[in-house]
């Protein structure tokens, strides 16, 4: 039996819906095995949020009990984020907050994306898993109730770089743009496929009380970077350099190690 497996995991799903996919596709494609694979005991190795999509790594048997040495692993992303708008999770699932007008925004030119190649101390977003006196940073977030001083991790992006021609002109240093009405499709079409309580009813009725504003500016990036590394984070921190606010509307990850 395979002691690890690549699996890719899809919008809205958890890591532990894509990992319990996995093991009845098993069962299916492997009836000899059927009780084996019911009763083995399968981990992954790297989370990824609701709204991410991408490849996620499984551990199987006793390989579970490696499970420190895979979660180090580097990763790579294409990530896609929007100007203009802020939410509190940094993604799309999340409260929003429209930030700048749209005149404002039809000025924006391409972010000099080498500053963000380096080691870094990033913090921890408001809606993580990261843990804090028995309590998970999300539940802390929904509680109002978060430390003065957010936990942070060292982490290191090696490269950075825009990807898809269609999103921005290089040469020009212009922003693509992406019409309101589309996001706002998008957006609501990725929250109804999210499982279990993460607000969806509140954020969904946020979303559909933004103003039209009318076109976005946006832009896709492709991240290779160390383990632990939030591009959502990175969003929003680019966001906040422009002065504009930004949030990922979408994040793949495509590498793993």
């Amino acid at each position: 039996m395979t002691k690890t497996a690549t699996i890719y995991k899809q919008i809205g799903e958890t890591p532990l819906e894509t990992l319990e996919k996995f093991r009845q596709k098993m069962i299916v494609e492997d009836p000899d095995n059927k009780e084996v694979w019911k009763n083995t005991p399968m981990t992954y190795a790297g989370r990824l949020d609701p709204m991410a999509e991408g490849l996620l790594l499984i551990l199987i048997g006793d390989e579970c009990k490696n499970k420190e040495k895979y979660l180090g692993l580097d990763k790579e992303y294409e990530v896609e984020i929007v100007f203009g708008i802020s939410t509190d999770t940094y993604d799309s699932l999340g409260l929003a907050t429209a930030t700048k007008k749209p005149t404002a925004l039809k000025e924006l030119i391409l972010p000099d994306l080498t500053r963000y190649v380096g080691r870094f101390t990033q913090a921890y977003p408001p809606f993580s898993s990261k843990t804090i006196g028995g309590k998970q940073l999300h539940e802390l977030s929904q509680e109002s109730n978060l430390p003065d001083r957010m936990p942070t991790k060292e982490v290191e992006i090696y490269s950075i770089e825009y990807i898809d021609s269609k999103y921005f002109s290089q040469s020009q240093k212009v922003m693509g743009q992406i019409k309101y009405t589309e996001l706002i499709s998008r957006i609501q079409n990725m929250i109804n496929l999210v499982h279990g309580d993460f607000r969806q009813k509140d954020i969904l009725k946020g979303w559909a009380q933004m103003p039209n504003l009318d076109e976005l500016p946006t832009i896709r990036i492709r991240v290779n970077c160390s383990s632990g590394t939030y591009m959502r984070s990175l969003a929003h921190k680019i966001g906040q350099d422009l002065g504009v606010g930004a949030f990922a509307v979408s994040i793949r990850r495509t590498r793993i190690g």
